[in-house]
């Protein structure tokens, strides 16, 4: 684990919105450690260094408590809904060599064929995998694919150790022309067929004018 990783938690054992603002205010982020049976920890993080690291989904950080190592991962990041603040982090106690269940991104490289658009239904995979090997996302590559291609949970190309944990048939990217394609082509089919009709009525009439 790189050293970046590591970070210094300040045990606290204040509580309450006003001791958080303050916090805050002297930047740092108010956290809680559990899991593995242990009791909850609360902890004051540096608020510079783990904005900057949890910026990476299933961010793992390795936090010195008092002198005591430990090893979490990012659960959950409470901010403030206007302003974007990180007002709370959860952060589970993982152990190297177990392996754990974690939502990863989908990333969507490539162009589809031509006319056509990949749509991103399915934003994250559940993976079951080892807490120190957590990929940072999964590449689906949608290159030249057709409309009506659909790639599912269980197409999804995978690094070694992980599998699948969610629903395999979900569906991740379907592939189709866009709506206003659609609808543009069925405007000009719509003008085509009236030009044909107009144009097969003024030819019944001049058959009819001919015949008189």
């Amino acid at each position: 684990m790189s050293e970046d990783n590591k970070v210094h938690a300040e045990l606290r054992e204040n509580f309450g919105k006003g001791y958080a603002r303050r916090l805050r205010a002297a930047g740092k982020i108010p956290a809680v450690i559990y899991g593995h049976g242990t009791d909850p920890k609360h902890v004051a993080l540096p608020g510079h260094q783990v904005s900057l690291l949890i910026r990476r989904a299933n961010a793992l950080i390795e936090l010195d408590v008092e002198g005591a190592t430990e090893l979490t991962l990012v659960k959950d990041v409470q901010k403030d809904p206007v302003h974007q603040i990180i007002e709370h982090i959860d952060l589970l106690v993982v152990k190297k060599g177990e392996k754990i269940s974690v939502d990863v991104p989908i990333n969507v490289i490539g162009e589809p064929a031509p006319g056509t658009i990949a749509n991103l239904e399915g934003a994250t995979v559940l993976l079951e995998v080892l807490a120190t090997d957590i990929p940072e996302n999964i590449e689906v590559n949608v290159d030249d694919l057709e409309d009506g291609t659909h790639v599912t949970a269980a197409d999804l190309v995978l690094p070694s150790g992980a599998s699948l944990a969610g629903d395999p048939e979900a569906l991740i990217v379907a592939v189709s022309v866009p709506a206003s394609t659609l609808a543009a082509e069925e405007e000009i089919a719509e003008a085509d067929a009236a030009v044909a009709e107009e144009q097969s009525e003024e030819s019944a009439e001049a058959k009819e004018e001919d015949s008189e």
